[in-house]
């Protein structure tokens, strides 16, 4: 594919007439990248799909089709999307139903507002994988009714749908109350007993790593009770009693779950592995007992999930700071903290505390101030990308710790085009700084000509649009592929040039 005619095709600039030539001309790549955009119209979108049937999906998703523009028979994969979206007829869904093609019928399981005669006949479906796909977006009386099935893939997508009645969950996470079931992905494929080598050397084999059956179904109806206590339908005293079992994602999935009682939370906290410890450390279930323990545990995951808790104590997370690697990130705990408590972490002797304040973005004036004035080149580095943030303020950071706030700098936005030529012209290491200043709305052409020195800056300044268009053109034969597409796709692309590519396109039918 010709970078340039793919930059073209998403110009938000190229003219209306620009694009129905490229959509005569155009082969499956372009068509692909004509699809994409957003102002494409109806007639367009017949025409592109008349041009390119494979533009179908992609069009019905994007709501550029209807159904008088598609033949079922012809296109089922279209009219299979446009389904998708709510929209194509009835008479398709019957249609699809008895198709022989079991993939189309899957399909079809997952669309919205399906007739119930047709989803009565894809319940009895003799494909599980379509009976599944149907059980995982299904009604509530549908879903019980297909908890029963006799096969674990379509009980496990029942498991997962979170409309399953809370009594069938519990049904289906105990085993108790549900006929036993009959068969499972190993022994729908392999003589049992069978245990799926973890280093199966067949290149078609699609059984999961350890995948097992003796007859009982072991892997499988595993794999159903970890989909079961992952939904939060799944009643809590159905799941409790999974606190010590001896699988670690039985365990994994358990830790995650918002209703677990104290008791099993500080079960759960002494686990032996750091997964489901970090897990257990980022639910909201958890008292501040528990959480001070977390707070002490030697993996460096664990105490970054409890540094996200929503209702970590502030001492606590500011112990974290030092240790958990939470990195230039608002936490929760810090995006609700009052306001006494900002400025309590504000005006703290530690660093570490102010750094944690510094990433919000609605400080008072005065806060934000006197963060940007820190000694701390952290602290500083935090909250340069303040929007309000005064020029001169943003000029004493540059001028104070240098390469270490430059690229944060740049990427306030409200720093001024002059600010932006003043960075670029710094003795540092730049590359991240010139990154910032060319994805910056206010980047001028001599800051921009400036970041095209930098081979991962250059693509981006060359989609900017204060770019001179005299180098945007030049750019189009950049030996950089992403320079060349970004160059095509500026909207500052002179028309003239638009059209002179697209009289090339015209005569060079290899390159579409």
């Amino acid at each position: 594919m010709n970078p340039v005619l793919s930059g073209l095709a998403a110009n938000p600039a190229l003219p209306p007439e620009l694009v129905d030539r490229l959509i005569e001309i155009a082969g499956p790549c372009l068509a692909h990248d004509l699809a994409g955009r957003p102002d494409l119209g109806h007639a367009q979108a017949v025409a592109l799909f008349a041009r390119d049937p494979d533009t179908g999906v992609p069009l019905a998703h994007g709501g550029r089709l209807t159904a008088a523009d598609v033949d079922a028979r012809e296109r089922p994969d279209t009219a299979l999307a446009l389904l998708d979206q709510g929209g194509g007829s009835p008479e398709w869904a019957r249609l699809f139903a008895a198709d022989p093609v079991a993939r189309h019928r899957e399909k079809l399981a997952g669309c919205p507002g399906l007739p119930a005669d047709v989803v009565e006949k894809l319940a009895a479906d003799p494909d599980p994988d379509v009976v599944a796909e149907l059980a995982l977006w299904t009604t509530p009386e549908t879903a019980a009714r297909l908890a029963e099935h006799p096969h674990v893939r379509v009980r496990r997508a029942v498991a997962v749908n979170e409309a399953t009645p809370p009594d069938v969950l519990a049904a289906l996470v105990t085993g108790r109350g549900l006929p036993p079931v009959s068969r499972c992905p190993v022994c729908d494929r392999e003589a049992i007993p069978f245990t799926h080598d973890p280093h199966c050397p067949r290149p078609d084999c699609e059984l999961p790593p350890g995948a097992s059956c003796d007859g009982s179904h072991e892997s499988a109806v595993h794999d159903l009770v970890v989909a079961a206590l992952g939904n939060p339908a799944t009643p809590t005293d159905a799941v409790t009693e999974f606190a010590d079992h001896p699988s670690y994602l039985v365990r994994l999935a358990l830790a995650a779950r918002p209703d677990l009682p104290p008791q099993v939370c500080a079960r759960l906290a002494r686990d032996p592995l750091p997964g489901v410890r970090a897990d257990l450390a980022e639910n909201p279930a958890i008292g501040e007992e528990v959480m001070r323990v977390l707070a002490e545990d030697r993996d460096p995951q664990v105490r970054r999930a409890l540094a996200l808790h929503p209702r970590v104590p502030l001492d606590v997370l500011t112990r974290l700071a030092h240790t958990a690697r939470i990195g230039a990130t608002l936490v929760p705990r810090v995006a609700s903290a009052t306001s006494a408590e900002i400025r309590e972490l504000v005006t703290s002797p530690d660093p570490a505390a102010r750094m944690l304040a510094a990433q919000r973005l609605d400080l008072p004036s005065d806060l934000r101030d006197a963060l940007a004035r820190d000694p701390d080149a952290k602290v500083v580095k935090s909250v340069a990308p303040h929007p309000g943030l005064p020029e001169g303020l943003l000029r004493a950071m540059v001028d104070r710790h240098g390469a270490r706030v430059l690229a944060r700098v740049a990427a306030n936005p409200d720093a001024s085009p002059a600010l932006l030529e003043y960075l670029t012209r710094q003795a540092a290491p730049r590359q991240k700084v010139f990154r910032a200043i060319a994805r910056h709305p206010s980047a001028s052409a001599e800051a921009l000509l400036a970041c095209l020195e930098d081979r991962e800056a250059r693509s981006w300044a060359a989609a900017h649009q204060a770019l001179p268009p005299r180098v945007i053109v030049d750019l189009l034969s950049d030996p950089d592929p992403r320079v060349s597409e970004a160059a095509a796709a500026n909207p500052s692309l002179p028309a003239a040039v638009m059209k002179g590519i697209v009289d090339d396109a015209e005569a060079a039918p290899l390159e579409r």
